[in-house]
């Protein structure tokens, strides 16, 4: 089954270019399938006033709903008149996160594309409460956009945990490559390399233990990941060449690899937990997002479900 047929497009409320609506019809150009412009709205003032009936709040409601509709219809009738089929939704929610889900849930939506804002003198990408939200907690993979055009032979950089034992882990190592290496084929031919970044010696370790040598445990700790590397590779038939194992953290080495290779996009997965509880995305994952400069997609294992209930973090 084709992946990516059914895509929701989070509009950014706040400009009139949406970069996550363009990277959809790029898409759509190459992969065909559906895409929904869906944007949740909600004005605290016009739930406050006393001075409106039930009637007339439902009314304003329906107003601005229709007037947001208008405008989004604006900026996507080029797509429209050019006969790329765009659905557009606006609804009333007051926590844009929640209802984003609950449309890809009812929507069966197989993608989501959002807009990430940009740091002006970073170039590092800003993510919002309700972005992390959406990465942590979506059914389906999120694809983050960064308003900027698409390097020149711009390549995929997938992150692979290659140090876990557990069985999830090689599981999700497996369908992140096997799924950026269906997307590179089916829409740009891009190339696909791996990455996976190993720890450093602890110093407290060479300190307390006077006969510990620090350069046959790095030399083990990165032969262990050279070869579990080797065996994902040659199960994709991925070159040598395309494969990257480095020393560091990965909040360093991630983001450098893909500045180096002047990547298009890098691919991480997650199992979605949060707090200490988390395996990917929580501390390791969100420290290399937050040094990314390029679009970022994020992919869940088959098995995951999405939280029945959601937190009370206040979203943006």
């Amino acid at each position: 089954m084709a992946k990516y047929q059914n895509m929701l497009v989070a509009i950014d409320p706040g400009q009139d270019d949406q970069p996550a609506l363009r990277r959809a019809v790029y898409l759509h150009q190459q992969i065909g399938g559906k895409i929904k412009a869906f944007l949740p709205i909600y004005d605290f003032s016009y739930e406050m006033t006393t001075l409106l009936s039930p009637d007339e709040r439902t009314a304003m409601r329906k107003g601005v709903i229709a007037q947001r509709t208008e405008w989004i219809r604006a900026q996507a009738q080029h797509y429209i008149d050019a006969g790329i089929p765009v659905d557009i939704k606006v609804v009333w929610h007051n926590r844009p996160f929640e209802a984003i889900i609950q449309e890809v849930i009812e929507g069966e939506h197989d993608l989501i594309l959002k807009m990430a804002h940009q740091h002006d003198r970073l170039e590092a990408v800003i993510f919002t409460p309700t972005d992390w939200h959406l990465l942590r907690k979506s059914p389906c993979p999120v694809w983050m956009v960064k308003d900027k055009p698409w390097p020149e032979g711009g390549k995929a950089l997938v992150a692979v945990n290659l140090a876990s034992e557990e069985q999830y882990h090689n599981a999700l190592n497996e369908k992140l490559v096997r799924e950026t290496q269906q997307l590179a084929e089916r829409v740009n031919h891009t190339e696909v390399h791996l990455v996976g970044a190993y720890p450093i010696t602890p110093v407290n370790i060479a300190i307390e233990l006077p006969d510990f040598d620090p350069s046959v445990y790095n030399d083990a700790i990165r032969g262990q990941h050279l070869l579990a590397m080797k065996a994902l590779r040659q199960q994709f038939n991925i070159d040598e060449k395309m494969t990257h194992v480095e020393k560091g953290l990965p909040e360093e080495v991630i983001p450098d690899l893909a500045e180096h290779l002047d990547a298009g996009i890098v691919v991480l997965g997650t199992v979605g937990r949060t707090g200490i509880s988390a395996a990917f995305l929580g501390n390791t994952a969100e420290q290399v997002i937050d040094h990314l400069r390029c679009d970022l997609l994020v992919i869940k294992p088959d098995d995951y479900q999405t939280p029945a209930e959601t937190d009370d973090d206040e979203d943006d």
